[in-house]
């Protein structure tokens, strides 16, 4: 094998990246928190991080959005990966018995048998696979492999009363062997399916060696067996090429459709469309979205984007994976509709914060009316996070209502209810084979939406004014209360509990479809108008153990 290494080309494109991850309980935030912002927080937040955009209601469930591009070096490793497991998994290989009776003058009939014929190594030292445009042709040439085998004869004629028999052990050592197939490739049924449309093996020479009994005597007669031995072998590795085919076939078709990302949703990794064949590489589409695992409407986008080329500044990138942002905003409307961007806080590392009595100089009139009782904040979105993606850096614009509620006795009392919009930049970097990432805040602004606990701005009119200039004072009033009162407080909520949180489990990452077996190593992201692109290398591991060519247990679609 030429290497261990494959190298990988991950583009994802668009406005807006929205992270469902699997989430952990974090100690500064309550149960109901812990329950729910798996999926809500996190999606919050990681849309800080990559991508929505504009969505309507439809169904593409047959277009794609996503793109995997293999080029010739990455056709290459897999062929070199694929070639070492099928000779793992044919090795040894037993050949049929082979008989022959001859007449030889003055001896009479000699039979002769050729039994337990086992190949015991193959060797390949050269091979190539080439694309084309029906298909993807795998040649090895100057191929060896040795065999060991049993030899027996008998013979009697009319002169000699008594059966002559002997037998021992031979080595054969078949060189010049040249294997080659060409794969037919399809969808069907969002699967991919594979054909042999041709294949073969051919032997050029043999050399065959007896060991045991009076073999120097029966060299010659052992000789006239070489073309059924060639025969014997060269229609045995056919045969196994024609059953690997058929297995490598049924394992492409047994791969899930549909990925499982956390409780609530899966991607969807059904192939659409033809393969794209190329003399230098091969591409295939999938549609990549988002779906729910419950059954549940979503937004999805209103057009599909034609698969893109992959580019990457080391143009000897093998394998590339372009995201549509339709993959992304799928899941932002996935979790959006489906009404899980909610949530409940209750604990804070400064507890002070959700007592009154922590805003009696903020909002005196909710301390006066609720004097030493405790709060939470129950957060929700109002529209999906909006994403902008540029050369230099990621922007982010979340829109977001906070309600205060005052907890008294076993009643929950909404009494004022703040709008956010929250700006902040990710950046992103690869874990195992996930997607991972890390966000910060940059700035928002608040606005009182609603209040049961009066006017905010009421006690900062101390002096008599005129009557139509109240409006106006009452604005700047409730806009110094928000920016020198509340700002402070919620940026706080924000940097201490929220970012911590969200940053905790964006480290673990975003999956990418990456086969079990191969891992992201090396790797860098590049950013683009719309799009991130990761660039790096995959390394083999040897996942596959017991199986002639495909183990359908062990190969799958796997994360870290």
């Amino acid at each position: 094998m030429r290497s261990d290494q494959l190298t990988v080309l991950i583009i994802l494109q668009g406005d807006d990246f929205l992270s469902s991850q699997y989430c952990e309980s974090s100690s500064h935030l309550s149960r109901s928190l812990s329950s729910m912002a798996s999926p809500i927080l996190l999606l919050l937040v990681s849309s800080l991080l990559l991508i929505p955009a504009q969505a309507h209601l439809q169904e593409p469930s047959d277009q794609a959005f996503t793109s995997i591009r293999i080029s010739q070096q990455g056709l290459d490793f897999l062929k070199d990966v694929l070639v070492s497991k099928v000779i793992s998994s044919i090795i040894p290989l037993k050949l049929p018995k082979i008989e022959k009776t001859m007449k030889i003058p003055f001896l009479g009939n000699v039979h002769v048998v050729l039994s337990n014929i086992t190949i015991d190594r193959i060797d390949v030292p050269s091979s190539y696979v080439k694309p084309g445009d029906t298909g993807i042709t795998i040649v090895a040439s100057g191929s060896t492999c040795n065999l060991t085998m049993n030899w027996h004869y008998s013979y009697s004629s009319w002169f000699v009363p008594v059966e002559i028999s002997d037998n021992g052990r031979a080595s054969v050592q078949v060189e010049g062997m040249q294997v080659g197939l060409t794969l037919g490739i399809e969808i069907g049924e969002g699967t991919l399916k594979l054909s042999l449309m041709e294949g073969g093996c051919y032997a050029k020479d043999i050399l065959i060696k007896l060991d045991g009994g009076a073999s120097w005597l029966y060299q010659g007669m052992i000789d006239a067996f070489d073309d059924q031995i060639e025969a014997a072998v060269e229609n045995a590795i056919t045969k196994n090429l024609n059953d690997g085919v058929l297995k490598l076939d049924s394992f492409l078709q047994a791969l899930p459709k549909e990925i499982p990302v956390d409780d609530n949703a899966s991607l969807n990794v059904t192939f659409v469309d033809n393969p794209l064949l190329s003399n230098s590489s091969i591409g295939f589409d999938i549609n990549g979205l988002f779906i729910a695992r419950r059954k549940v409407h979503i937004l999805k986008h209103q057009h599909k984007n034609s698969p893109s080329s992959v580019y990457c500044t080391d143009p000897s990138r093998m394998l590339g994976i372009a995201l549509d942002e339709a993959v992304f905003n799928s899941a932002s409307a996935l979790y959006y509709n489906a009404k899980f961007m909610q949530w409940i806080v209750d604990k804070v590392p400064d507890q002070s914060l959700l007592n009154t009595a922590g805003w009696r100089f903020i909002v005196p009139q909710l301390y006066k009316k609720y004097p030493n009782d405790d709060m939470n904040m129950d957060i929700s979105l109002s529209s999906p996070p909006v994403v902008k993606i540029s050369q230099e850096k990621i922007d982010a614009t979340v829109y977001a209502d906070l309600i205060i509620d005052v907890l008294q006795a076993d009643q929950v009392i909404p009494v004022v209810c703040i709008s956010l919009v929250i700006r902040g930049s990710g950046s992103v970097r690869i874990a195992g084979n996930n997607l991972a990432g890390s966000v910060k805040l940059d700035d928002f602004t608040m606005s009182l939406k609603w209040s049961k606990v009066g006017n905010l701005h009421m006690f900062l009119i101390q002096v008599p004014t005129p009557q139509h200039l109240k409006p106006f004072l009452f604005w700047l009033a409730e806009d110094l209360i928000l920016t020198f009162g509340l700002q402070p407080v919620m940026w706080t909520i924000i940097q201490t509990v929220f970012l911590p949180y969200a940053n905790a489990r964006l480290g673990k990452g975003f999956p990418l479809p990456i086969i079990h077996g191969f891992t992201l190593e090396n790797a860098e992201t590049l950013f683009s108008s719309s799009r991130i692109t990761v660039c790096g290398d995959v390394a083999y591991a040897e996942p596959l153990q017991h199986s002639p060519l495909i183990n359908h247990d062990q190969l799958h679609y796997g994360f870290l």
